[in-house]
């Protein structure tokens, strides 16, 4: 039976977040900040109407911020993903087939229907994640993925549609491509954009009829089969298995810059502990572990240095007791004196499922260490994170950027969590 994919987006999501908990924002200009508070990485529809830039550093609009008293918040990861696997969660109760594509977005296929069909399926999804978890979503339906990413874009940007826009297959396609800019492409970037242009092509209906040879040769392989999804032709099949991954990293700048080895230790073992804690939510082991540190390469006029260590671990684990003693070493190697750092990092790599054992001979294995192991990541699921922690991580964290406009960490467990609205 012939299907069509669909694109479900979660808008202004980090946003979107903060709202459930804080329902006094809603109608209000919003915003979240990168790590340390760097930039602008989320905006509410208000706070975009004010001119307020994506990826805008945050000093250059806090005078327009102060302003229109705009209400700012760092941003909080933890909230964000906990959020996102209940979105995911509700969208896999309803649909059969679902590829998880980014923390805010999914593809999900079903059967070619009617346009009235699909809409009114498209508005039971909505209000079925609206309910249960409280994020608004767009849906946008197409005979390929990149169809339904545009069509999920009108249905973001012209609120007539209701959250839902449909593109299907016989109907007018080109004349939806005619006004999307070909920059708006999925796939599309900066640089292919502007070699785009050069050859007269502006619109994502221009890349339609573009040369063939010419855009195998500029835009590679890639962008042949975004012509052909665009032409209505599936080049992407739905992944509904994500690709294993190859490494698993945890870092982030400091909010103020740290010199004294033991700040640097309690950054590298809460790191070492929020990779591994990856690692067996994954049912994965590392093999590897690299250790960087590095200071801040923008401040002129300071002493600069820039380091890493790598270490092949003797047999693959994801215990984090066993990590951080690696990762003690490596700082113990790396580690300075007189320099302002402002970053450690840590990145787990050569990464095998949990149930492949290779022992060794000279490694005696620790007893009891996986019921201890689970004790640990059960308790902080249920509670927040580091609601149990090792000591070596210390307990100010003074290292940490500022929270002073932190939302709350955690929500409650899947099974508690109330209907938000009816």
């Amino acid at each position: 039976m012939p299907s069509i994919f669909a694109l479900i987006d979660c808008n202004n999501f980090y946003v979107s977040c903060e709202r459930v908990f804080n329902p006094e924002l809603e109608g209000k200009p919003v915003v979240v900040l990168s790590n340390n508070d760097g930039c602008i990485i989320a905006r509410s529809n208000e706070a975009k109407t004010l001119g307020i830039k994506m990826g805008e550093p945050y000093f250059r609009c806090k005078p327009l911020i102060e302003r229109h008293r705009v209400r700012v918040f760092s941003s909080n990861y933890a909230l964000y993903g906990d959020m996102s696997q209940r979105v995911m969660n509700v969208l896999g109760s309803l649909e059969p087939e679902v590829e998880v594509y980014s923390i805010d977005e999914a593809f999900f296929r079903l059967p070619v229907s009617t346009e009235e069909t699909l809409r009114i399926t498209g508005k039971n999804i909505r209000n079925t994640i609206k309910q249960h978890t409280g994020i608004p979503v767009s849906i946008g339906y197409g005979p390929t993925k990149t169809l339904a990413k545009i069509a999920n874009r009108i249905a973001k940007k012209n609120p007539e549609h209701g959250g839902v826009f449909t593109i299907l297959p016989g109907s007018d396609i080109e004349g939806v491509l005619k006004n999307i800019e070909v920059g708006d492409v999925w796939g599309i970037g900066g640089r292919s954009t502007q070699k785009l242009a050069g050859q007269g092509v502006r619109t994502a209906y221009d890349l339609t009829r573009a040369n063939e040879a010419w855009v195998k040769k500029n835009l590679s392989i890639t962008g042949i089969r975004t012509m052909c999804e665009l032409r209505g032709i599936s080049c992407f099949p739905l992944e509904e298995s994500p690709p294993p991954k190859h490494s698993i990293a945890c870092s982030r700048s400091f909010g103020i810059p740290v010199s004294t080895i033991k700040e640097m230790r309690e950054a590298a073992v809460s790191y070492i502990s929020r990779a591994a804690e990856k690692l067996r939510q994954q049912q994965l082991k590392a093999g590897c572990l690299t250790l960087y540190l590095t200071t801040n390469r923008f401040r002129l006029g300071q002493p600069q240095y820039v380091n890493s260590r790598t270490v092949t671990l003797p047999c693959a684990t994801a215990d984090t007791a066993e990590l951080i003693e690696y990762a003690v070493r490596c700082l113990k190697e790396l580690f300075r004196p007189g320099y302002e750092y402002q970053k450690v990092g840590v990145v787990l790599a050569d990464l095998i499922p949990e149930h492949i054992h290779q022992g060794n001979l000279f490694i005696i294995p620790r007893k009891h260490r996986d019921n201890l192991l689970q004790a640990l990541d059960r308790i902080n699921g249920r509670w927040g994170k580091d609601t149990l922690q090792y000591a070596s991580a210390g307990l100010t964290k003074t290292w940490h950027h500022k929270q002073t406009r932190k939302s709350p960490s955690y929500t409650t467990n899947w099974k508690e969590l109330p209907v938000v609205s009816a």
